[in-house]
Parts: C-alpha cells; sequence; structure tokens
C-alpha cells in the first residue's frame, strides 16, 4: 500500500518511532539507577523516571495498539516500508528496558516484562532478517544505523536475563547481537562512505552507532563477571564512536525537527550506563567522572527533545503524512 492509500487520519500516521521515545526515557532510568549505585544515592530519581516511562509505554502502546485496529493497512505499510521496519523491535527493546529497570523494584513484574519482550525480541528478528534476505529488493539508500535495532538489539537481552537465571538464552541474545553488530556495521560504514549522505530525517540515527558495543559491553559483564580485554575493546569502541558523533553533533541538531531525534537519546544513555559499570567493576575513578558527565550531557538531551517533542505536538507537526 502506498502512502497515499492510507486515510489521511493522524491515527493512520502514528509512526512505530515513537518507541524511541521509551528506549530514551528507560535508557535514562538506568543511566540514573547506575549513577545512584555509583554514589551510594537513594533510587528516588530513578524510581520516578521508571514511573514516568512505564505511562509513556503504556500511552505509546495503547495508541499503536488502537492505530492496528482501526487502520491495519497502515500498520502493514509501516511494516513493509524500507526504513520504517527496522523500529517496530523497539518495542521489544521498550519492554526489556523496562524489565532491567523494574528489577529492583519488583522482580516479579521484572521477569513478566522480561519473558514477553525476549519472546518478542526473538521473533521480530527472525522476521526482519528474513524479510531482509528474502524476496524484497533493498537499495543501499535504504540502509541506515537503524538498522542496529532489530538484531543488534538482541545484546540488550543478556542485561536482566542473567539476573533472572536465564544464562543459557542471555548467550544466545547475546551470540546473534554481536554477529549482527560486525555484520550490519560493515555495511553502514560502507554506505556512509561510500554513498550518498543519510536523508535530513536519518541523519540523527548516526547516534546509534554508539549503543551496540555500550550495551554489549555491559551484556558481557553480566554474562561474564567480569571486564576483561573484550570488555575493553567494547568499551573503548562506544567512546570512539561517541566522540564520531559529537563532532557530527553541531550539524544534526540544526536540522528540522522529527520524531526520529530521539535516536539521540538511548546511545548516549547506554555509554553512560556502561561508563558506571567499568567504574564500578574496575574502581576508575576516571570512568565514575566521565559516566557523570555523560549523566549531565543525557539529561539536557532529554530536556530538549522533550520541549521539542511538545512544540511539535502543539503545532500539529506530529502524525502527518510522509
Amino acid at each position: 500500500m502506498t502512502t497515499s492509500e492510507i486515510p489521511q487520519s493522524r491515527l493512520a500516521h502514528y509512526p512505530v518511532t515513537f518507541f524511541a521515545v521509551v528506549m530514551g526515557m528507560g535508557g535514562l532510568t538506568l543511566a540514573l539507577h547506575a549513577a545512584e549505585g555509583a554514589f551510594g544515592l537513594s533510587g528516588v530519581l530513578s524510581g520516578l523516571s521508571l514511573l514516568v516511562t512505564l505511562g509513556l509505554f503504556a500511552v505509546i502502546a495503547l495508541a499503536y495498539a488502537a492505530k492496528a485496529l482501526r487502520y491495519p493497512q497502515a500498520v502493514a505499510a509501516d511494516w513493509h516500508h524500507p526504513v520504517k521496519l527496522a523500529f517496530f523491535p523497539a518495542i521489544s527493546i521498550s519492554l526489556l528496558l523496562l524489565a532491567t529497570a523494574a528489577l529492583p523494584h519488583a522482580a516479579g513484574a521484572a521477569r513478566a516484562l522480561w519473558l514477553v519482550g525476549a519472546v518478542l525480541q526473538a521473533i521480530l528478528t527472525v522476521a526482519v532478517v528474513s524479510g531482509w534476505i528474502g524476496a524484497r529488493a533493498f537499495q543501499h539508500g535504504h540502509l541506515s544505523p537503524a538498522w542496529f535495532i532489530p538484531a543488534v538489539g538482541n545484546v540488550i537481552v543478556p542485561v536482566a536475563g542473567v539476573q533472572l537465571g536465564y544464562l543459557e538464552a542471555s548467550w544466545y541474545f547475546m551470540s546473534v547481537g554481536l554477529i549482527f553488530w560486525i555484520v550490519l556495521l560493515t555495511l553502514v560504514i560502507n554506505r556512509l562512505v561510500f554513498h550518498d549522505p543519510l536523508p535530513g530525517r536519518l541523519q540523527p540515527t548516526l547516534v546509534i552507532l554508539i549503543a551496540p558495543p555500550a550495551v554489549a559491553f555491559v551484556a558481557w559483564v553480566q554474562l561474564t563477571g567480569e571486564v576483561g580485554a573484550f570488555g575493553r575493546i567494547l568499551l573503548n569502541g562506544a567512546y570512539f564512536f561517541t566522540l564520531i558523533v559529537a563532532v557530527q553533533m553541531p550539524r544534526i541538531v540544526r536540522l528540522p525537527f522529527v520524531m526520529s531525534f530521539w535516536a539521540l537519546s538511548f546511545p548516549v544513555a547506554a555509554v553512560t550506563i556502561a561508563s558506571f559499570v567499568h567504574a564500578g567493576a574496575t574502581g576508575s575513578e576516571a570512568h565514575r567522572l566521565l559516566g557523570t558527565a555523560l549523566l549531565i550531557g543525557l539529561g539536557v538531551i532529554i530536556a530538549a527533545l522533550t520541549l521539542r517533542t511538545c512544540q511539535a505536538i502543539a503545532r500539529r507537526e506530529i502524525c502527518q503524512p510522509e
């Protein structure tokens, strides 16, 4: 179905990319929790952030469910869209982040969220990757760092999965995520270097380059119980991509606001958490200070994104045909 055939209703054009908001807020919640642990603070801020994130997930999920019920053809169009397809696993990743954030407060609820999120992530990974290599023809212009979300997003599963006792399942998801990180990183760098620049709406997805090694580092420490040489490679890879993105950021923030700007939030949260995890595992004061600086930056990013989103909603610039 083409865009012109979709009903001209704001609900019909409700974007699946809204789940990136939940990912960003979930990342902020976990970053606050990591900072509280690093400085011996109470969990008040992370607890409040968790409640806000749960509320946002409920609202966004209900709205997209309403779209699916009323305009299933619009959801089908999203699924068959070469770019939007990659954002569907943001739903399962949101559940996994909520499970991880809820674990210190309600282990039973966290387990239920994790199980649903892990199963959904496994299904969506197979479905999306099968779509990539199936009968559909993708062009190099369709590729963006957002393609990391479906397959490489699997590395999020072990962060709570190990603590919940699902060790072998966690190793499965970690293996899939790391293998596809290597494959997709090669493809994405090739696309960025040798082909046309990303269109403006996808420029913010460059920040996603930070997330895979940062989250994989946290998962690696959970799985092995130590940082180790491979963990340091992952963490420093995340720092390198953070520097690359920092150079590009002045150009990105001048672009017109779209919901894909929320892609800025979770990767910064991931490298913040990774810094605090390394500090806790090794006693590195430098990494604790770096994590603090990154957390401040994350707070500024979330505040700016929230303001610009509210302005876009007030101007009725959201949920418009593309």
